[in-house]
């Protein structure tokens, strides 16, 4: 579960690691960016058997936009549906760790992740 932006060089890292985890274990993974992946393997996360393993990765907001009228950004509405869903897992019982990073450091998560 990556609540971190999208890019070609984090999609690699990823898959490296999924692919790591299937030749090493013999299991299955799935990848989502959040929040949109809520909508779909979320509904598994929570709904389906409880087998899973959880990585929730989050990051500093590198351009955070205020919401207009609130006194909160889009930054803090995503943290918050991050922490929801960590809590959520943990509630019932599944096996999660979140690693939060700091602004653009996705190269320490390379080289924890490969």
């Amino acid at each position: 579960m990556a609540y971190l932006e999208q890019t070609a060089r984090l999609d690699g890292v990823f898959n490296g690691l999924r692919r790591n985890i299937a030749e090493k274990y013999g299991i299955a993974t799935t990848l989502g960016y959040g929040p949109r992946f809520l909508h779909s393997t979320g509904q598994l996360h929570k709904g389906g058997p409880p087998t899973g393993i959880f990585l929730q990765i989050t990051s500093d907001h590198p351009a955070d936009i205020e919401i207009p009228g609130m006194p909160y950004t889009f930054g803090v509405v995503a943290d918050a549906q991050a922490l929801g869903d960590f809590e959520a897992l943990r509630s019932l019982g599944r096996d999660i760790i979140r690693i939060h990073l700091k602004e653009g450091d996705t190269e320490s998560l390379s080289r924890l992740l490969i």
